[in-house]
């Protein structure tokens, strides 16, 4: 879904010179929410540790929260089939 170009979050970026990325990775640490980010590339790896030295706005979170729309837009989280693979994994021994 290009999470990475969205119109509100690259323009909130520009604002404090940050990426769309980094604004979503502040956003979900000024609400408490923990993230691992990931990135193969150096200078993404570099762009996910530069989020501190900038402080969303009230107006920021109101912007970004207005973007929720109530499910998850990478999987779906009522498919059978997804919920049996889920089940499926073994994540230990």
């Amino acid at each position: 879904h290009n999470i990475f170009q969205h119109p509100v979050l690259t323009a909130i970026g520009k604002k404090y010179g940050k990426s769309a990325a980094q604004v979503a990775l502040r956003w979900n640490l000024e609400r408490g929410v923990i993230v691992i980010p990931k990135s193969t590339h150096a200078d993404r790896i570099a762009q996910n540790m530069d989020v501190w030295d900038f402080q969303l706005s009230e107006e920021d979170h109101k912007a970004i929260a207005a973007l929720d729309v109530g499910h998850s837009e990478i999987v779906n989280h009522y498919d059978p089939a997804f919920v049996q693979m889920l089940h499926g994994l073994k994540i230990h021994d």
